[in-house]
Parts: C-alpha cells; sequence; structure tokens
C-alpha cells in the first residue's frame, strides 16, 4: 500500500510503499476511499519541516535546552546522534479518513466488516484506528460532507467551551478551514458571526456562509471595525483559530470582547495575556484540546475505556456522532468548503498547492475503491522473492523498530558486518525508512507471517516490554537465536514458562540456541577495566550505584503494569545485573524501598542486595532528580581502595596502586562489545551472559515486587 510521509528535516512529502498495517484487539482496519488534506495543520508542519536548524531551536525553546543539557552529560558525537536521527525522522501527514472495515479486532464490539466509517486515520491506502476513534457513518451522509467530520469536531469542542447561546454575537479569527467550519457550527447554534482574516480569498468564502467579515491587518482597523459591526455592544465570545507567532489575535479578543466575554482559542497563537483587560472584564480565556474529551488519554483512545455519559456528555467520539447526525439532517453542509479533488496517486502535487499563492480551503483526496491487500511481509529495496528460501544463519531479523533499535542496536549489528533480513513492526512506517536506509531484505508488519516462512535463525527483540515473552517462547521453540531487549518478561509465570522450555531444550540435547537479555553495561569498556582491578585481589565489595533517571509522566506505557511493568522490573534490571556481574557472586538476599506517588507502579525507589560472597550493594534509582546532571553514577569500594564510575565516560581509582584514572572519548555503555560477543556466540554456542544470571536478576526482581 502507499503513505504519505513528510521529513522533519526539509518538510518535503513522500509516498512509500508500505506493508499494511497490523491491527490490535481494539482496532479496526480500514480500506480507504478519502481523506483530508487539514490545510492549517498541515501546512504549520510543513512550514517547520522547511525552516533551518536554528530556526527549529527557536520554534522549540524546551528541546534545545534539553539538547544542551545531552551535551554536558553525554558529549557532542551521541548529541549529534540522536538530534540528526529525530530530524531524519519521517512522520505520517493526516487525520481525517473515510473508509470502509475490512478487518475488526477480536475485542470489537460496535463495528463490522463493510461498515463505511470515518476516522483520524492518515492519508495512507490503509490505516489502523483504534474503536474508539472511528465511528459508522449513517447511510444518508455522502462522503463529501463526512470526510469534513474529524476537524469539525476540533471546531464544536471549541465552540462548547465557549457556551453560545441564541442570539449572542461572536467573533472567529481566522478562516481556514478550522475557522469556517467554526462559523458553520456558531450559525447553527442561532449565533451571529464576524470574522476575520488577512486573506480576501478567506473572507469571501465566509461571507458565502453569510457572515461579515474584516480584511483588514491593522489591528486598531479590526477593532473599530468589529466594534462597529457590533454597535458596540461588546462581542459575547471569540474563537481564535489562527495559526501565527503574533499576540494580536489574542489582543484583538480582549479589546472587542464584552464584559465576562469568552475567549477559546482553537489555534497557535502568541499568548501573552494583557493583565488590565482581563482584569476589568473579566474575561475567561481556555484552551481547547482537538475533538474533546478522551483525546491523548490512553485509556479511552488505545484501551477503550469510555467517559461514563452522566458526568461527560461530550467526549470525541460523540463529537463525531453528534457532527454526523447534523449533516443527516440537514442543519450542517460542509461538501462546499471543497475547494480542490485530486486522485491519491497525484498526493504529492496536491501539496504543492500549500506552499503555493492558490487559493484552497478543503483539499479532498481520492482513492481507487477496489484495491486489494497486498501480502502483508514484501522487499523493499529490490524486487526478490518475498521470503527466504535458504536457511540463513549469519543474517539478522528485527522485531520492533522503535529508536532504540533505530538509533543503537540496528547500526551495533551493522558495522559487525552482519545481514540484516527483515525488520517487523506493527506500524508500516518506521521499518520503510529504517529498513531501506540500513538495507534489510525486508519489511514486515506481521509477526506471525514471520514465524512461519522466515528461515532466518537469528531475531533481535526491541517491541514493548509485555511482548518479550511470548516471543522470546517463539523463537525458542522454532530454535531461533534470539537477543531481547530488557526485561525478559513482566511477571513470574512468563519467566517460569521461559525457564521450562529453555530447560526442555537443554534435557533433550537438541542444539540449544542462542539466547541472552541486553545487558549491555556489563560489557562496557569502563567496567570490564573495573572489573579487572576488583579482580587483583579478593575480598567483599561495597556498591552504591545511583541512577538519576528523570522523570517520565504516569500515563507513559512504562509505568502500565500490563504493558510497560514499571520502571523497577523494566529498568532496574540492567542495574541488579552489573552489581552481579562486578561482585562475581550469585544473590542472596534482596529488599527494596519506594517513594510514595501518583503512579501505578513507584519510580522512585532503592534497591539493596547480598551478595553470597558477602559482597553489598545498593542501587538509588530516583526519578524526582534534574535532568540537567549526569543519569549513572557508580562507586565501588574494595580493600581501601575507592573507584568511582561517572555516567560510562570516566573511571576514577582512590588508593589503587598502578590505577589512577581513565576516560573515554565517548560514552560508551557496552552496546557494540555485546552485539559483537552474540554474533560471535552464535558460531561458538556460548551464552554471551549465563543463562542462570539473566533468569536470577528477573526472579529477584519480580520476587520483591511481587
Amino acid at each position: 500500500m502507499k503513505q504519505i510521509a513528510q521529513s522533519l528535516s526539509d518538510g518535503k512529502q513522500y509516498a512509500l510503499d508500505l506493508p499494511i498495517p497490523s491491527f490490535k484487539n481494539k482496532e479496526v482496519l480500514i480500506r480507504t476511499t478519502f481523506s483530508l488534506i487539514s490545510s492549517g495543520t498541515e501546512k504549520m508542519l510543513i512550514d517547520f519541516g522547511k525552516s533551518n536548524l536554528l530556526e527549529k531551536a527557536f520554534k522549540e525553546p524546551d528541546r534545545l535546552k534539553e539538547v544542551i543539557s545531552k551535551v554536558k552529560n553525554d558529549g557532542l558525537f551521541p548529541t549529534f546522534n540522536a538530534v540528526d536521527h529525530k530530524l531524519n525522522e519521517l512522520i505520517p501527514l493526516g487525520y481525517c479518513n473515510i473508509g470502509h472495515v475490512v478487518e475488526v479486532g477480536a475485542d470489537v464490539n460496535g463495528l463490522k466488516v463493510g461498515d463505511r466509517v470515518v476516522s483520524n486515520g492518515f492519508h495512507a491506502e490503509y490505516v489502523s484506528v483504534p474503536e474508539s476513534l472511528c465511528i459508522k457513518i449513517p447511510d444518508k451522509v455522502l462522503d463529501k460532507d463526512a470526510i469534513f467530520t474529524v476537524p469539525a469536531s476540533i471546531a464544536l469542542q471549541g465552540v462548547r467551551l465557549s457556551q453560545p447561546t441564541f442570539g449572542e454575537t461572536f467573533l472567529v479569527i481566522g478562516l481556514g478551514l478550522i475557522g469556517l467550519l467554526a462559523v458553520k457550527l456558531l450559525k447553527a447554534n442561532g449565533c451571529k458571526v464576524i470574522g476575520i482574516d488577512p486573506d480576501k480569498y478567506k473572507c469571501l468564502k465566509a461571507k458565502e456562509l453569510g457572515i461579515e467579515t474584516v480584511n483588514s491587518q491593522d489591528i486598531a482597523s479590526q477593532i473599530s471595525e468589529i466594534k462597529n459591526m457590533n454597535n458596540h455592544k461588546g462581542i459575547d465570545g471569540v474563537l481564535i483559530t489562527a495559526s501565527t507567532k503574533s499576540n494580536e489575535p489574542l489582543d484583538c479578543s480582549a479589546e472587542v470582547c464584552r464584559k465576562r466575554g469568552r475567549i477559546i482559542m482553537i489555534g497557535v497563537t502568541g499568548m501573552n495575556i494583557r493583565r488590565d483587560l482581563f482584569y476589568k472584564k473579566e474575561l475567561t480565556f481556555q484552551v481547547s484540546c482537538s475533538y474533546g474529551p478522551g483525546r491523548y488519554d490512553k485509556n479511552y483512545e488505545e484501551n477503550g475505556n469510555d467517559y461514563p455519559i452522566g458526568y461527560v456528555r461530550w467526549t470525541q467520539k460523540r463529537n463525531f456522532e453528534a457532527i454526523l447526525s447534523s449533516i443527516e439532517s440537514g442543519l450542517l453542509i460542509f461538501k462546499d468548503l471543497v475547494t480542490h479533488n485530486y486522485h491519491f496517486n497525484q498526493a504529492l502535487k496536491a501539496y504543492k498547492i500549500l506552499s503555493s499563492d492558490e487559493k484552497y480551503i478543503g483539499i479532498v483526496l481520492n482513492y481507487d475503491k477496489k484495491n486489494k491487500a497486498e501480502k502483508k511481509l514484501f522487499i523493499n529495496a529490490d524486487n526478490a522473492t518475498n521470503v527466504n528460501n535458504s536457511l540463513e544463519t549469519n543474517s539478522i531479523s528485527f522485531i520492533g523498530s522503535g529508536n532504540y533499535a533505530n538509533r543503537i542496536l540496528i547500526p551495533a549489528f551493522k558495522v559487525n558486518g552482519v545481514k540484516l533480513d527483515c525488520l517487523i513492526s506493527n506500524d508500516g512506517l518506521k521499518p520503510c525508512i529504517y529498513g531501506r536506509k540500513f538495507k534489510f531484505k525486508s519489511i514486515s508488519t506481521s509477526k506471525e507471517e514471520f514465524f512461519k516462512n522466515s528461515k532466518c535463525q537469528n531475531v533481535v527483540i526491541t517491541t514493548r516490554h509485555n511482548s518479550h515473552a511470548e516471543l522470546v517462547k517463539k523463537c525458542l521453540l522454532s530454535g531461533k537465536n534470539v537477543f531481547v531487549e530488557k526485561p525478559l518478561c513482566l511477571n513470574l509465570k512468563e519467566l517460569e514458562e521461559i525457564e521450562n522450555i529453555y530447560k526442555k531444550i537443554v534435557s533433550n540435547k537438541d542444539k540449544v540456541p542462542i539466547f541472552t537479555v541486553g545487558f549491555n553495561r556489563r560489557f562496557a569498556p569502563l567496567i570490564l577495566k573495573l572489573k579487572e582491578l576488583l579482580s587483583i585481589n579478593s575480598g567483599e565489595v561495597s556498591f552504591n550505584y545511583s541512577i538519576n533517571a528523570g522523570y517520565i509522566p504516569p500515563e507513559n506505557w512504562v509505568h502500565d503494569p500490563k504493558t510497560g511493568g514499571g520502571r523497577l522490573i523494566g529498568e532496574a534490571c540492567h542495574f541488579l545485573d552489573l552489581l552481579l556481574f562486578l561482585s562475581g557472586s550469585s544473590i542472596e538476599k534482596i529488599s527494596s524501598l519506594s517513594m510514595k506517588d501518583i503512579k501505578i507502579k513507584p519510580d522512585t525507589f532503592v534497591i539493596q542486595v547480598k551478595f553470597k560472597n558477602g559482597s553489598i550493594g545498593t542501587i538509588n534509582y530516583f526519578s524526582n532528580g534534574s535532568r540537567y546532571i549526569p543519569k549513572e553514577r557508580l562507586e565501588v569500594f574494595k580493600n581501601k581502595s575507592i573507584f568511582v564510575l561517572d555516567n560510562f565516560r570516566s573511571l576514577k581509582a582512590y588508593g589503587c596502586k598502578g590505577f589512577n584514572f581513565k576516560k573515554t572519548f565517548i560514552q560508551d555503555k557496552g552496546v557494540k562489545n555485546l552485539v559483537k560477543t552474540f554474533i560471535s556466540s552464535i558460531e561458538t554456542s556460548k551464552n554471551p551472559i549465563p543463562i542462570e544470571e539473566i533468569f536470577s536478576v528477573h526472579r529477584n526482581l519480580l520476587e520483591i515486587e511481587q
């Protein structure tokens, strides 16, 4: 299938050949028939992409601070790589989609195959969308009206927040697509509407809808004209749908509003409030969020947990329903806002309009209505066959194409001369980008098809934590060598199942697959040097390991018990494994204390561990510190010597004969060494990390959490 995406580095659009996306239990797969270019939002993304690096920095000042901090802590080279990687990403475009349901997830109840639906899907021939963001279109509603449902819901949410009453006067600042939709909705509420826009064409379109407009670019003239139009009574409410850096829309709104007027921000403008006007008039100002309640709430959108109608009358899906119902009744007609029609094959030509002088409002893309699904697994670089025909012992396939895989792991395997076979991900966009960049043989969105057909014998798993255990089991049972990013699993049941499978393979004297977890820190050059220094003399060791982990919002998936498992399981395994490695002994006793917070899984905690050789250690994992200091510091005490590892960039010794200080040019946490060891272990049939140590780390953490 084809999908439209844009580069963040230069704003250029691409029509990409991708595998059809996979879909989850609460999602539906849709074959697209129409999509609408949201001219305001998508033009803003294009303009951002076209801006130079300095302009991008000024547009994102908070990100600039993060970059400066990363340079100080991690060094220039890793920071440059991270920024370059981010800017060279492609982002999917579009959020106004109409199509027919072709497949439904196991937990979808309100939709069935064949339904004609509207959703916030991308510009793509096939899209997978959560049921909560998808609604059936009434039979009487035309596609060219229904295609405006999603942007109309954005306008509707702003209108709802402004609480219009019949007969009130409203001002709409910005008469682009969202602005004109807001005009129609306000008129349907029985309001008098005045519009402002510096573009004459947009003002003429607004006049066709029966409203008065102001075309002046001078704020003083705008204020004067608006006051005259409303007989100096003052405007009841304002909807700002413009996109500008200027603060003038907000200033104008405050000037023309009556006492206790309402101002709602739907667009993107300057937001420096003039306190004197807001204070004297007791004005209300509110920012409207997208389609309505539920937007950006994972529990609503992905997990399908609806808000009770008695408490939240208008969710985003109910706003969709309200728009479609009003179209069906004839109260709202949107097809008059269509100014351009293009076939989807001409989408790139359509996007050129946004950067030209040509006048536009609604740009609709039409898709072939009888297109059939292609195979989910296909070659991304040449026209070779889809599936390997011979056993591949020296190639690697990746399941998962997130940032860590694309920035760190795939390059590490690539530089070691490994053939890259298949890159698999639920969404086809990232595997397409990175599959071609790193020259994978094929890309796919189907794990099932990969395990069924691929002859590749080596797999790297970099998916979200909740899928690790199942994928590891499939790899082991199919005899594939497996490298899984941490953690191995999320609960003791999964751990026992993996252990039993592995023991059964060993006991049957079959060829035992190589099996390792991404505990890379034990392979870091400075750690290997520290291990060497600690082994010179016998005796117990004391560890104090502090991790300035950084804050992650409570709603992030890593805190979800079912998806991420929390940071104790998902991340602390790294640090416990490192102490186990340096101690040279197995774990005898372990305990933890956590700080109470609002997260389901607390992520500010202390782990205390005692090893069987008498060594002890403390892991301070804190998420409540400043991000502007280095992340990791390990202090090791032994035989009147102290060693200090500072963020994997330097190792300093106190009281150690023959060694004082060592520093690396760049931060090295051992990923390349681990990858190299894993590759060589395929030939030697020896695990990079003793399997009993992998199981021990996870078992101990899972038990103390339980």
